[in-house]
């Protein structure tokens, strides 16, 4: 056991491939949670026996590949729902995003050997740590960011524990992170010197956390009907079916029972209509209502029954002048909120869009050499300002983060203005199997480290309502037609990562980073003695 075998010595680039592989088996739907943290352990330990900066960069890329590479195949799923490109594409997308998003953990090795090159293990893990938890935040922002599977989502328990997820309020998604990577080195460190008993504790210690139940749920506070329409992507823009979808999604919203007030949740893309007054006719002739977007609002309206209140996807149009001709310049995906009598309360608009999307990066050039987005249309969407609670009296104060959004840690919401729940409606249909389940884990991360509920009404599944612990309080599975009716759950005290943000997960880095200069220290002074 102090050796590791001799395929990993012989054939180091291999064996990080591997690594890397099995690593991302750690997440969902897998969630080999033991075997993914047995595969970074392994890594550490490889990674640490290098003897020069190329070679332990190198093998921190190799690695990133095949664990973004094998995490995001779902993104491959998504090409085959769009006809400007060829569906093969996406499995050359997949792999060449991986390319780049192995960039950060190679500099995070690459920082770890540097600061505690040739002092032990343990430094060596815990310098990593730290600088894991900036590769993990410098992803999530730089060119825009890609914030999808943080190494902290293994640590996710199932849909009625949270797991050692339970740490997020006091570190952060991404502090989260990088202490499973310190930790997983010194389990590695434990292995190699026969440090049975310690090692023994801290299995039994992690698996025992992985399996502590939850506390019972707390009362809700706010009637609820999630609708989950079940809208496959291959119709979802078909013009054809957008009265069926309509009469799908309606039939599963209608009230059961008389309340005073009632909250109504549809998906992103829930509305095939334009809402708003005001566009060109040619761009309503098309929409279920046909060209009246004020009998689209009053039937939607009377669908939702006295009381209610209708948080729903839809897209809106920027309307601009281009050579005389008034046209769509632009557009919105939005949240829209609707009453009874057919009123538009105030927008949110989605901020974080999605690269190749819902946008083309760089359209002039890429556009004539044939790459195009993968949601329909040729205009661009426009970004949000941010995360925005917004009050709507008896129905509580929502925060909204559509699809995609939910991913970005300490983005999700309004600081100032702190909302009861956060309503995240969005369309998996786009990403296959591994996706869905992937998304759900990522809004209970969510849910547990701002201390709030999280409600997920998809078009295809997985729905969700997940209570401020991250527990799926209730759930419609993928590829079904059905509704939810429950309560809000309440909303817990703001947690110090709500306070906080990513400040507290970058001192937490600090943290790793100065504990392994203090492991530093101690090896270099036992070397002196012992020499």
């Amino acid at each position: 056991m102090d050796r590791i075998p001799d395929f990993l010595q012989r054939h180091p680039k291999w064996s990080a491939l591997l690594l890397g592989l099995a690593s991302a088996t750690g997440f969902q739907p897998l969630h080999l949670w033991p075997l993914g943290l047995a595969a970074i352990a392994t890594f550490v330990w490889l990674a640490f026996r290098q003897e020069s900066a190329k070679r332990v960069f190198l093998l921190g890329w190799l690695f990133g590949v095949a664990h973004f590479t094998l995490t995001n195949n779902w993104i491959a799923t998504a090409f085959t729902y769009q006809a400007e490109m060829p569906a093969a594409l996406g499995w050359a997308a997949v792999p060449l995003l991986s390319l780049y998003l192995a960039v950060w953990p190679a500099l995070a090795v690459l920082g770890a050997f540097l600061i505690a090159r040739g002092r032990g293990l343990p430094a060596f893990s815990l310098a990593l740590g730290g600088f894991w938890i900036a590769a993990e935040w410098l992803r999530s922002w730089v060119f825009t960011g890609y914030a999808w599977g943080p190494f902290s989502l293994m640590l996710l328990g199932d849909w009625e524990r949270p797991g050692l997820a339970l740490a997020l309020p006091w570190l952060g998604t991404y502090a989260l992170s990088g202490l499973a990577v310190a930790l997983c080195g010194l389990l590695a460190w434990m292995v190699a010197t026969r440090r049975w008993l310690p090692l023994g504790v801290s299995l039994v210690a992690v698996l025992a956390a992985m399996l502590v139940p939850s506390r019972p749920a707390e009362e809700g506070f706010l009637p609820v009907t999630l609708v989950q329409p079940n809208l496959r992507q291959e119709e979802l823009d078909d013009p054809s079916k957008f009265e069926e979808q309509f009469q799908r999604i309606a039939k599963l919203s209608v009230p059961q029972r008389q309340v005073s007030r009632r909250l109504v949740l549809w998906p992103e893309s829930g509305v095939p209509d334009y809402l708003r007054d005001g566009y060109p006719l040619r761009y309503y002739i098309q929409m279920t209502a046909g060209a009246d977007p004020v009998f689209a609002r009053q039937r939607i309206g009377e669908t939702i029954g006295e009381g209610g209140l209708l948080l729903t996807g839809a897209v809106d149009l920027e309307i601009g002048e281009v050579d005389g001709r008034r046209r769509a310049v632009g557009a919105y995906n939005a949240v829209t909120p609707i009453d009874p009598q057919g009123n538009l309360g105030q927008r949110y608009a989605k901020a974080h869009l999605v690269p190749y999307g819902e946008y083309l990066p760089m359209r002039a050039l890429l556009e004539p050499l044939g790459l195009s987005r993968l949601v329909a249309g040729s205009i661009d969407f426009i970004p949000g300002p941010g995360p925005q609670t917004i009050d709507f009296g008896p129905h509580g104060k929502a925060g909204m983060q559509i699809c995609y959004e939910i991913v970005f840690s300490g983005e999700v919401a309004d600081r100032s203005d702190r909302p009861d729940y956060i309503f995240n409606p969005s369309n998996d249909g786009w990403f296959g199997a591994w996706g869905p389940p992937q998304h759900l884990a990522q809004a209970r991360l969510r849910a547990i480290e701002e201390g709030l509920p999280v409600l997920r009404s998809t078009t295809t599944g997985i729905s969700a309502i997940i209570d401020a612990r991250g527990v799926v309080r209730d759930h419609i599975g993928r590829a079904q037609a059905d509704r939810i009716d429950t309560l809000v759950p309440p909303a817990a005290a703001p947690t110090l990562f709500a306070r906080l943000g990513h400040w507290l997960s970058l001192v937490w880095g600090i943290v790793l980073l100065g504990a392994s200069l203090v492991a530093s220290r101690r090896a270099r002074r036992y070397e002196m003695r012992h020499t």
